[in-house]
């Protein structure tokens, strides 16, 4: 098992003492690639428009898959779209962050000499996405679901005596006792399932690379199951500096 962590840090200003930035506008966070003293530090914060206006800082690739607010202007040639992205076999109504992650994945596989029939890649976040990618650095399909708190929120709305208890920790016990921890293991349980039944039903020994939010809570429950995961929780942002240095458009979108 191999657990590789890029550089995290919590809620910081952007100043003008960074050199470069690109920002991925998610569904409900915004995440941040900030260069400092040529390094690359990952930040994730909450939507915050003013800091766009009041930016001091080259924004020098943007991407978007939440919504975007109208009170600001970013430069649409900044923008990184599928088109840009160098897999093959890509449909025009992919993710960015999906092929972001995929791409990620697959550079890192080829570099690292990992042997394998190509890879699976978790991005854990609002919504747990499953992107199949194969060894020729193809798009191969995916899956969707609602992620741990899209799931607690939604039997809050969908029920009369449920309330939402956050996503909770996986210390939880399999069969709890309470109300709450009842809601956030079964919520975690689908999760987990789901990635265990989708690497299953792949080749054998293909590599699982977990990223996204909620990946801290998925990394241990996959551990205690001896599942061969690489943990790359900023894999999205990762793919995105990766590609911000050279962007030439993507012939094999389809």
């Amino acid at each position: 098992m191999w657990n590789t962590r890029s550089r995290h840090y919590g809620r910081r200003d952007l100043t003008g003492k960074d050199i470069r930035c690109c920002l991925l506008i998610g569904n409900s966070r915004w995440h941040w690639a900030i260069e400092r003293s040529d390094r690359w530090h990952f930040l994730h914060t909450r939507p915050e428009p003013e800091k766009i206006v009041s930016l001091e800082t080259p924004l020098i690739k943007w991407a978007s898959v939440g919504h975007l607010p109208k009170e600001i202007q970013l430069n649409p040639a900044n923008r990184l779209e599928l088109k840009d992205i160098p897999l093959k076999k890509l449909p025009s109504w992919l993710g960015i962050d999906r092929a972001l992650a995929g791409w990620g994945a697959f550079k890192k596989t080829q570099l690292t000499g990992i042997n394998s029939s190509g890879l699976l890649v978790a991005d854990a976040g609002t919504v747990l996405s499953l992107t199949r990618i194969t060894s020729k650095g193809e798009f191969a399909g995916g899956q969707l679901i609602a992620g741990l708190n899209l799931q607690l929120a939604a039997m809050a709305v969908g029920t009369k005596n449920l309330n939402n208890p956050g996503p909770g920790l996986t210390r939880i016990p399999l069969f709890p006792f309470t109300t709450a921890e009842a809601m956030q293991r079964g919520s975690l349980q689908s999760l987990i399932g789901a990635i265990l039944e989708a690497i299953n039903a792949t080749e054998e020994n293909i590599p699982l690379w977990l990223c996204g939010g909620d990946s801290p809570l998925l990394i241990e429950e996959l551990q205690k199951r001896n599942t061969n995961v690489i943990h790359q929780p900023d894999l999205v942002l990762e793919g995105m500096v990766d590609l911000q240095k050279e962007v030439k458009p993507n012939p094999n979108l389809e």
